[in-house]
């Protein structure tokens, strides 16, 4: 808990820093306002390595624009260093770089979650300790608390790029032909409005069912939102018992939500893309999933129409209220324990500029105090940084949070609810079963 009030600190005075930002306050680069640090102007390492990059920027992925622009600037800053980039789409990914890892075939440079996910690997020992290369932007340009979920024993084993949560995205044209004008904020209304758009025939939400984490891009906020943040903070980081009436209310919550219709039917049969796809195209009035998202949704040339970001309602107002996220620091750049040393300084590096461009982009919110002329920062990312203001309480992706070994186990029962294979006791009988 502590450590999520740093991160809440954190952020109001990094989205206070971004608010004041000046052009007379950028400060000199030799690209335009690319760099903030006269030390990284011009070349940061004349040493000369071939690195090998693994990552899940794949081509149409929101951060794709951020890495181009990062690894462009990146060739003069390190202009001997090549880079052998491959990209794997987002769940295939994780069983390649867990595999990797066991197998002693670990790139050079990776993209990870941070978490246990990250702490899997820098407990095994594949993981550079980054400390002497981070020691001149923590603390300065770079927060400690930003830092937490990637720290193991007093350690930094990773370089936090942007910083996401879980938004509910929504179309407001839609909303509008049922008489709302905002995203619901209680479990009543919430119902009321998918009852109204079912009976128009819009589907109110899509969901991707080939993709465990997207399904829990609903479960989780809906669990949040009916025990609280500090009970499933709790579950998922500090061993709590799975055991608990309310995630089985929380599942029962998403399957009549199901069988009412408010999800598309053909989307347990669609991956991510298709869905978000759909979603862009007005097919849907609700799409829920991570504010990386802001940036394509900002795009005109790809949304026609109104479209707002807000939160999951409040399922439970006894346990829960408005405030309560589910998502934090996460995305993380790391360096194998066996890299050369131009690999870690590299690392750092493409962090940081993956946050700066990726926060102009509308890709994440900043985990780096952002530099130079943010006026150009869409208006969905800064009512994403609103709400992050006034949040009261972070849950960390749960995959993320959890063991690898717990994560695979989770996300298997999370794909039994959305298939309708289990109801909300038997989720709950065969977590507490099987983890604790």
């Amino acid at each position: 808990m502590k450590r999520i009030l740093a991160v809440l600190l954190v952020l109001a005075m990094v989205f206070s820093l971004a608010a004041c930002s000046k052009e007379e306050d950028k400060p000199a680069s030799n690209s335009g306002n690319t760099t903030n640090n006269s030390s990284n102007e011009g070349v940061v390492s004349d040493e000369t390595a071939t690195l090998k990059l693994w990552d899940i920027a794949v081509p149409g992925d929101g951060n794709r624009p951020a890495y181009d622009a990062s690894l462009k600037e990146l060739k003069v800053m390190f202009p001997n260093v090549t880079i052998e980039e491959d990209c794997t789409e987002n769940e295939a990914y994780k069983p390649k770089i867990k595999a990797a890892v066991a197998n002693n075939e670990v790139p050079d440079i990776f993209f990870t979650w941070a978490g246990a996910f990250l702490g899997d690997f820098a407990n095994a020992g594949k993981v550079y300790c980054l400390d002497e290369e981070l020691k001149k932007y923590v603390g300065n340009e770079l927060p400690e608390s930003m830092l937490g979920n990637s720290t193991y024993n007093g350690k930094h084993y990773g370089v936090p790029t942007t910083m996401n949560v879980v938004g509910l995205f929504a179309n407001l044209d839609i909303l509008a032909q049922v008489g709302y004008t905002k995203i619901p904020e209680t479990k009543e209304e919430l119902f009321d409005c998918c009852d109204k758009l079912v009976a128009k025939g819009i589907i109110p939400f899509g969901c991707s069912g080939k993709e465990n984490w997207c399904v829990t891009e609903y479960l989780e906020p809906i669990i949040e939102k009916t025990i609280g943040a500090t009970e499933l903070n709790d579950i998922f980081r500090n061993g709590k018992t799975w055991n608990n009436a309310g995630i089985a209310t929380a599942v029962d919550t998403l399957q009549q939500m199901i069988d009412k219709g408010y999800f598309d039917p053909n989307g347990i049969a669609l991956g991510n893309e298709e869905v978000k796809a759909n979603f862009m195209a007005g097919k849907y009035a609700f799409y829920q999933n991570g504010t990386w998202n802001c940036g394509d949704f900002s795009d005109p040339s790809k949304v026609s129409f109104n479209v707002t970001v807000g939160e999951w309602p409040v399922m439970d107002a006894s346990k829960s209220s408005m405030g309560q996220l589910i998502g934090g620091p996460s995305d993380t750049i790391a360096v194998s324990a066996n890299a050369p040393k131009v690999a870690a300084q590299f690392a750092v590096e493409f962090g940081r500029l993956i946050c700066h461009y990726g926060y102009l982009a509308g890709s994440g919110l900043p985990a780096w105090t952002p530099y130079g002329d943010t006026s150009a920062v869409s208006q969905l990312v800064q009512t994403v940084a609103g709400i992050c203001n006034k949040a009261n309480g972070y849950v960390l992706f749960g995959d993320n949070a959890m063991s690898a070994e717990d994560a695979d186990k989770y996300l298997n029962y999370v794909a039994k609810v959305y298939g309708k294979e289990i109801d909300g006791a038997g989720f709950v009988a065969g977590l507490t079963s099987e983890l604790r």
